[in-house]
């Protein structure tokens, strides 16, 4: 295959409210910073997977967005984390499920794409980044800290987490995931999503990212979800999304029926995806999807959507 021109969109999370235009171009900023400095590798030659996990890297590290740094605590105060990465043109999919103590759990997961034994939880997680002598980090800030201290005494107003962790612009419900998307050079697809999950959640519970659900690629096209994880995970939506393109439907078609059927059946939730011909979608039932894209000539974001279900597309 010839060289095309790569496409990349990314997400940091879907909510219910943004308020304040200051955080409004402070969420632009940070997701700005992260498309072009990975689209930059993709112009430099950088395959598909590579871009990924670096996208996944640097929204992890983001105190801003709820994966990696900035992760929500569950309910006993702990933060535990998720993600997981697929690689379209060997449709092999690979994560860690509620780990703990480490900077990146993106990067166990890109080990795990080489690996006879490619989803771990939690005490597998551990012994990995143990065989690996990845040095232990706290992703605690000291605002996640903060709401759960409120929870506890009974004083946090919202059920669960913020999907930004920014006092201006807090949105209710915890569905801050992260997740990149990409379409390299050579026409190869990836997907990666990565998250801290609800926040206060029942000890134990399992999100939608580390599963196909959440995030899922093909060499037809490749998702990644963000929302309500339960949600995510009723309606197998990245898998679905993906099932439907390779049936001939095309991308934003794709998004369009199963947003569609999703928003009728009460879902809270949103996906970004790309595929093969280079086609960049994104939906959303919820109110804000922070999201942002490059589509080869010109950077663009989602957060002027102001509608619940909303599906837009570029080719």
């Amino acid at each position: 295959m010839g060289q095309i021109q790569p496409k990349l969109i990314i997400h940091g999370g879907a909510g219910s409210s943004l308020k304040g235009k200051g955080g409004e171009e402070a969420v632009r900023r940070s997701l700005r910073y992260v498309i072009e400095e990975v689209y930059a590798l993709l112009q430099a030659g950088a395959d598909a997977k590579t871009a990924v996990v670096r996208g996944c890297q640097l929204l992890e590290d983001d105190s801003r967005f709820n994966a990696g740094t900035g992760s929500v605590l569950q309910s006993d105060g702990q933060i535990r984390m998720s993600a997981a990465l697929m690689d379209g043109t060997l449709q092999r999919f690979s994560g860690v499920i509620n780990i703990s103590r480490t900077k990146n759990p993106i990067d166990l997961a890109e080990f795990l794409q080489s690996s006879h034994d490619r989803i771990l939880s939690d005490y597998g997680s551990l012994e990995l980044l143990r065989e690996l002598q990845v040095p232990t980090y706290d992703p605690l800030t000291e605002l996640r800290l903060q709401e759960w201290i409120q929870e506890r005494r009974g004083n946090f107003s919202r059920e669960m987490a913020g999907v930004v962790a920014e006092q201006e612009l807090v949105a209710e419900a915890g569905r801050g995931t992260i997740g990149v998307v990409v379409l390299d050079a050579e026409g190869r697809l990836a997907a990666g999503t990565s998250t801290g999950g609800k926040g206060f959640e029942r000890i134990g519970r399992v999100s939608d990212s580390a599963m196909p659900a959440g995030n899922y690629a093909t060499t037809q096209a490749a998702i990644s979800c963000t929302g309500i994880g339960e949600d995510i995970i009723d309606e197998c939506l990245a898998a679905r999304i993906v099932v439907r393109v390779t049936d001939g439907m095309s991308l934003q078609a794709a998004f369009e029926k199963s947003f569609k059927e999703a928003y009728q059946r009460h879902r809270d939730f949103g996906a970004i995806g790309i595929d093969a011909s280079g086609a960049i979608a994104w939906g959303k039932t919820s109110e804000v999807l922070l999201a942002a894209y490059h589509d080869g000539e010109r950077m663009g974001d989602t957060l002027d959507m102001s509608h619940h279900m909303e599906v837009a597309g570029i080719i």
